[in-house]
């Protein structure tokens, strides 16, 4: 992936600063590490339920529609090239 493209861009985001820092590390983290969406997001939500309790949800593909409900505060939609994020904290 060439840095133009693994650069984190965010569409909505109502998470604190320091954890949307530390979310954007971990994706890139595990696109570099995975290859299958479905291993990426297992790696994120285990790492996001160690880092911050649980219980995290993360979607990760190149299409997909949702609707969900989460806890405030606790949300984050973003794209890194054409794979798109979706993680938040409910439960």
């Amino acid at each position: 992936m060439s840095e133009e493209t693994s650069v984190p861009i965010l569409k909505a985001s109502d998470l604190a600063e320091e954890i949307q820092t530390k979310i954007f590390e971990l994706s890139s983290q595990a696109i570099a590490t995975y290859k299958i969406e479905k291993d990426i997001a297992a790696f994120l939500k285990k790492e996001l339920d160690q880092l911050y309790g649980p219980t995290w949800h993360v979607i990760v593909g190149k299409s997909f529609g949702s609707y969900v409900t989460h806890e405030q505060g606790y949300f984050i939609y973003f794209y890194i090239g054409d794979m798109a994020f979706l993680i938040f904290k409910s439960g």
